[in-house]
């Protein structure tokens, strides 16, 4: 695997490294020792995968408040998928910014999401799969949102009118004071 750096403290796009032969291929997707050598959270403790039918699906931003945060490992293991982080964290060089990530089966990439991020995807194709691995259990009452077209955060998404649920488009707006008093 190979970590590459956002710009997003914390943060990080990770390549794997596909040996093919004539049977097709092998790539390791989580390696405990390689996360901990770069101080990331390794014990992942609940696994879940998302089965979004058609493109222009919205899924985000969430995240979960206070002792319930995780870290994420998101990968795209069917379709493509635009991926997005925003720093949540008080006292971050990289506060309220955020980065997009293209995730899909064709480039086999993930992204480490740190604990107090905000983490959303658009699904860029019809019938995509997206896996993702946390380092805690999910706790609905901890469960948080920002709003997918925040003013305040300028994300710009490739299409105008995804399909998102009602509890996506009801979150709030991005508001510093609210959020950095419910992160460690």
């Amino acid at each position: 695997m190979r970590f590459v750096g956002t710009g997003l403290q914390g943060a990080w796009i990770i390549e794997t490294e596909s040996h093919e032969d004539t049977r097709g291929s092998f790539a390791r997707t989580f390696c405990a020792r390689e996360f901990r050598e770069r101080r990331l959270e390794s014990r992942m403790v609940q696994s879940s995968i998302s089965r979004n039918q058609l493109r222009h699906t919205l899924r985000g931003l969430h995240w979960q408040a206070g002792a319930a945060g995780e870290a994420k490992l998101i990968h795209c293991v069917r379709g493509e998928i635009l991926d997005v982080l925003v720093d949540l964290r008080r006292g971050s060089p990289t506060f309220g910014r955020h980065e997009k990530v293209v995730l899909s089966e064709d480039n086999q990439r993930m992204v480490y999401v740190p604990r107090g991020f905000a983490h959303g995807f658009l699904t860029l194709r019809d019938d995509t799969w997206v896996s993702y691995q946390m380092t805690n259990h999910y706790a609905p009452q901890s469960a948080r949102g920002l709003k997918w077209n925040d003013p305040h955060l300028i994300i710009a998404w490739p299409v105008d009118q995804p399909r998102v649920s009602d509890q996506d488009a009801n979150w709030p707006d991005f508001e510093p004071a609210a959020i950095t008093a419910e992160m460690p």
